[in-house]
């Protein structure tokens, strides 16, 4: 595997930052009461006032504790396994490892700019540092003339790509109604203790067109066709497992209508999977 011990000094950091960040957003005893507050746009909200997400709503201290479970569920042992069966020189291990890479940079991303200022702050930076360029590093480590002939012609590359469709159409009507309803209406959108849509922004900028892009290269039989499919279904799964946490546990806490993103999220959750498996299962090593 090309850049295998760069990847080695790496991935490791990522490992042991990520149990640190996810567990004290999960575990941290300081305690606290709740309370409301009256943000810079007028909004009344409930301040977390408690863990590591003290200065944070409820809705949104809820929604990162969902995220940091699925991190240390399935984040973390998917990184170990993915680069152990990457490192062995399988080809379905570096394109899993790749997607995983994916999804920690994503979520790190978001933290390192969405969760207000806590005491982990340089660790979401340093995390999303290192996902960042091991991400690079695992992208450019395959040979792209050579990684289309991996691929069974049995592949539904259809199925995939239009998964992939519904996937960016989804974001886009979802996100897009959000923010150009209250603009026609001379409103803004809901946004809590942040100061603009920042998720909104990194599905519509990169998760979206990555997802469409990608379709449109895989039903061409494009090398970046089918490592952007292994990207964006693996991010597919991740996301949709950690979605629906941040439902479950927003529900826990009292906040209306959380359970609602259940259904959709689980049925993304599940699709992307069964494509993942057919996927690498259609890979000759």
């Amino acid at each position: 595997m090309k850049h295998q011990t760069t990847l080695c000094w790496l991935i490791p950091p990522i490992f042991v930052l990520a149990l640190v960040a996810a567990g004290l957003g999960l575990f941290d005893p300081n305690p606290g009461v709740p309370f409301a507050h009256t943000n810079h746009r007028g909004e009344n909200v409930m301040i977390n006032g408690q863990g590591l997400y003290v200065y944070d709503t409820r809705s949104s201290a809820a929604q990162m504790q969902g995220n940091d479970l699925i991190t240390l569920v399935v984040g973390l042992p998917l990184l170990v396994i993915s680069t152990l069966w990457a490192f062995r020189g399988s080809l379905r291990g570096r394109l899993l490892l790749t997607g995983t890479l994916g999804f920690f940079l994503y979520t790190y991303m978001s933290m390192s700019t969405l969760a207000s200022y806590n005491d982990v702050f340089l660790v979401y930076v340093a995390l999303f540092t290192l996902s960042l360029y091991t991400f690079i590093l695992s992208m450019m480590s395959f040979d792209l003339a050579t990684l289309p002939g991996h691929f069974s012609e049995k592949l539904p590359r259809g199925w995939i790509a239009g998964l992939m469709f519904i996937v960016a159409a989804f974001l886009g009507l979802a996100w897009l109604g959000r923010i150009l309803i209250p603009l026609f209406q001379n409103q803004t959108p809901a946004l809590e203790n942040t100061t603009t849509l920042v998720i909104q922004f990194m599905d519509l900028a990169l998760i979206a067109p990555a997802a469409l892009l990608g379709g449109i290269l895989l039903l061409r039989k494009s090398a970046w066709g089918y490592l952007l499919a292994s990207v964006m279904l693996t991010k597919g799964v991740t996301m949709g497992l950690g979605v629906s946490a941040m439902g479950i546990n927003m529900a826990f806490r009292g906040v209306p209508d959380s359970l609602g993103i259940l259904i959709p999220f689980l049925l993304i959750t599940a699709a992307n999977l069964v494509m993942t498996i057919i996927l690498l299962r259609n890979v000759n090593e």
